[in-house]
């Protein structure tokens, strides 16, 4: 795909979805990061859901800590995988107290010291809550590189690699929204809705839907 068509698919993107959010709820760096955490492997909503009830409980990391992994369970039951996220959220929490003073660090090799911090949810918190222009691929966002041809990959890291390096600067802060919201609404995985996109005539996916 040439810089003009990446730049082009961009630019809908963009002129649909001027100011694209993360779905998750938070009001901190911290709330965001245990946010993210709990949410692989499930959805935005579900997690939304448990932490409704959760952060007016537990919003910091010592008050996630005094509340143990016992009684965290108990919030995130609803939740895959509930019993290990609910570990990790609380040796996380611990480590922030323990290395960082309580507070989320801003640098991606501390994030990912931390459990059930992979590179994933550490390009989350540093684009979300940090506003720096990294790209966090998940399911979503590889589906999309490699059905339109923005950035071919075998596996995410690839993926990821070549977002950053062909996506132009001032798209590159909010293109993980972007392309996430894009395969989570639009470029479903069993049926892309291609009659409702907005990139269609841009897209080199071959197997395009006549009706979406």
């Amino acid at each position: 795909m040439n810089p003009d068509k990446r730049r082009a698919i961009y630019e809908r993107l963009r002129a649909a979805n001027p100011d694209p959010r993360s779905e998750l709820v938070y009001r901190t760096p911290y709330e965001l990061l245990v946010a993210v955490v709990l949410s692989a492997q499930a959805t935005d909503k579900s997690v939304n859901l448990a932490t409704a009830k959760l952060f007016p409980v537990a919003d910091t990391p010592a008050k996630m800590v005094a509340l143990g992994v016992k009684r965290l369970e108990d919030h995130i039951r609803t939740i895959g995988l509930y019993r290990n996220k609910a570990k990790n959220v609380v040796a996380l929490s611990r480590l922030l107290i323990e290395r960082h003073g309580g507070e989320v660090p801003a640098e991606r090799e501390a994030l990912e010291q931390l459990p059930g911090v992979g590179r994933k949810t550490a390009n989350v918190v540093l684009n979300v809550a940090f506003g720096q222009p990294t790209i966090a691929v998940d399911t979503h966002i590889f589906r999309v590189a490699n059905r339109t041809g923005l950035a071919p990959g075998k596996d995410p890291l690839e993926v990821e690699q070549k977002l950053v390096k062909f996506t132009p600067p001032e798209y590159a802060q909010d293109a993980h929204h972007w392309l996430i919201l894009h395969g989570r609404y639009v470029c479903l995985a069993r049926k892309p809705g291609c009659a409702q996109c907005v990139i269609r005539d841009l897209c080199e996916f071959r197997g395009k839907t006549k009706d979406g």
